[in-house]
């Protein structure tokens, strides 16, 4: 199964990814994390462009043909994206749930974006204004919407879980 995770950043994406691969058993993709390899290499700068999102695209499928559960993570901000992580599920023939993850309390979101630490070495976060201005096209397709404002990880958690329902082990 192919698990797509998308929203601004600050709303819990990662925290969300990353439980959900540990429960599951699956691999997670993130694309912060192939983009500063990217950087690290010296090879380009900030920003790349469709660089991490084709990177992704390529190991998701190779995972996926495996026989492996895959959850791709990242801001996933345009159609074009979400269209080709679509892709990427067809093409590998397995089922595909696309998930946003959204903090509807602007308080709450924007407190998270000021004060949290990027474990990814070099890699510099938005700040609040970055996050406001991004380029995020609305969602234009059935899509499961997880709010994350005022829950704790692990009640995000049991909510994506109800809504992947029986695709999922540990799902309902």
């Amino acid at each position: 199964m192919l698990i797509v995770i998308g929203g601004l950043p600050g709303t819990g994406k990662t925290t969300l990814a990353r439980l959900l691969a540990s429960r599951i058993g699956a691999v997670h993709l993130r694309i912060d994390t192939i983009e500063q390899a990217v950087v690290r290499s010296g090879l380009a700068q900030h920003p790349l462009g469709p660089v991490g999102y084709a990177v992704g695209y390529a190991l998701a499928g190779d995972h996926l043909r495996q026989g492996l559960t895959v959850i791709a993570e990242s801001v996933n901000p345009l159609a074009v994206t979400r269209d080709s992580w679509r892709d990427v599920g067809t093409g590998a023939a397995v089922p595909l749930a696309e998930v946003e993850v959204i903090c509807s309390d602007r308080d709450e979101h924007r407190q998270r974006v000021t004060s949290r630490t990027i474990d990814i070495p070099g890699l510099t976060p938005p700040d609040w204004q970055q996050v406001l201005d991004h380029d995020y096209e609305p969602w234009n397709r059935d899509h499961i919407v997880v709010d994350t404002a005022g829950e704790e990880p692990q009640e995000s958690l049991a909510a994506l879980l109800r809504h992947l329902g029986t695709l999922v082990p540990g799902g309902r």
